[in-house]
Formats: structure tokens, C-alpha cells, sequence
């Protein structure tokens, strides 16, 4: 199958656990909701290494290229596969292929639709009104506040890590106030904050 990629650059992680950490971040075109408060932009295939790779093989060379020149001994290559929404293009062919290569594969997803087995790192950023098919995962990262979720509800889920990230709107220092009370009234829960805004990297 073509894979639809919105963009495909090298950064630092700056959500989650793996926060700070170096990888490829692989942006697939396309999602199946409309959330008011997304702050990407995942439509067509316009951004600095997108297009549409007609193979598996093909997209893992370009996501390769660009770490060519990084000196990443006693390390495997890390791949953020996101969106959008990844799921909606993501398969068994483009997991084999990073994997045959040695790349850890990290997914983001709104937990909404199946994903292939074999993926590495699972974060489900679950949204309101949209019902999980995935249950169970690395870390759920879940956008505060939002209305109608209760962060409570997903407590018994199987998930590594819980993280509470306040959304960035607005409201923006109120949301962060906000998340840090409730963090520290249920320590089961850890703040997310975006690092890469802080930083002024992509």
C-alpha cells in the first residue's frame, strides 16, 4: 500500500516518559476525529519529507535518512509513528520493516482503532466521546480537562504510566494549574508537559 505522510523529521521527544529522547517522528496524514483542541496540523502530504511512499521500504529509508550522519552506537534508531491519526494507514509490512532494520517503534493514537502487534511503545491519548478498542498499552496520556472524562475511568486499564497533560489553549495556565492539583490529589497519575514548546523545537 502508498503511505500518506504529512512530514517526517528528527527532534526530541517532548511528550510522555520518553520525554527529551532523540527520535524520528514519522506524521501521518489523515484522522478519523475533530478534536477542537488539536494543535497539529496532519492534512495532505506538504510538509519537509512528506509525500506518498508507495512501500514499507521506501518509508523507512527516508525516515533513516535522516540520522545518517548521528553517531547512535550502543543505541537502536526510535521512531515516533503519529498523526493524525497513524492507525488509519499503519501496518504489519511498515512494523517488519523498521524491525528488520532494528528500529524501536513508538506509536501514538487515539486508541480508537486496531494496531498491528509488535509495536514497541504504545501511548493512547484517549479523547472524549470516542470509544477505546486499544485497552491496554505503554502509557496512556490523557489531554485535561476535558469535558465528560473523568481521568479516574481509565485507572483500570492496562497501562505502564498514567500522565495528565494540560491542554494548551487559552486557558492554557489554568488547565496546568489545574492538572498539577489533581496529580498531586492522585499520585497514581504524572504530569505531561509539551517539552518541544518550551524548547522552541519542532
Amino acid at each position: 500500500m502508498a503511505y500518506r505522510i504529512k512530514e517526517i523529521f528528527y527532534s526530541l521527544q517532548g511528550e510522555g516518559i520518553n520525554t527529551g529522547r532523540p527520535a524520528v517522528f514519522v506524521r501521518f496524514s489523515g484522522c478519523n476525529l475533530s478534536c477542537p483542541f488539536c494543535d497539529t496540523d496532519f492534512s495532505g502530504t506538504d510538509g519537509p519529507g512528506g509525500g506518498e511512499y508507495a512501500s514499507a521500504h521506501d518509508l523507512v529509508s527516508a525516515a533513516a535518512s535522516h540520522i545518517s550522519s548521528v553517531n547512535s552506537r550502543g543505541s537502536r534508531p526510535f521512531v515516533v509513528i503519529t498523526g493524525g491519526e497513524p492507525a488509519l494507514q499503519l501496518d504489519d509490512a511498515l512494523i517488519d520493516q523498521f524491525h528488520i532494520n532494528n528500529w524501536e517503534i513508538a506509536i501514538e493514537t487515539n486508541g480508537t482503532l486496531p494496531i498491528p502487534d509488535g509495536i514497541d511503545w504504545i501511548t493512547v491519548s484517549p479523547k472524549a466521546g470516542a470509544d477505546l478498542v486499544i485497552t491496554s498499552g505503554t502509557e496512556l496520556k490523557l489531554l485535561y480537562p476535558q469535558k465528560a472524562i473523568d481521568p479516574a475511568s481509565f485507572e483500570h486499564l492496562d497501562f505502564d504510566h498514567l500522565i495528565i497533560q494540560p491542554i494548551d489553549e487559552t486557558a492554557g495556565v489554568e488547565n496546568l494549574r489545574d492538572a498539577i492539583h489533581y496529580c498531586l490529589a492522585h499520585p497514581r497519575w504524572r504530569l505531561g508537559i509539551q517539552l518541544h514548546k518550551i524548547l522552541g523545537i519542532k
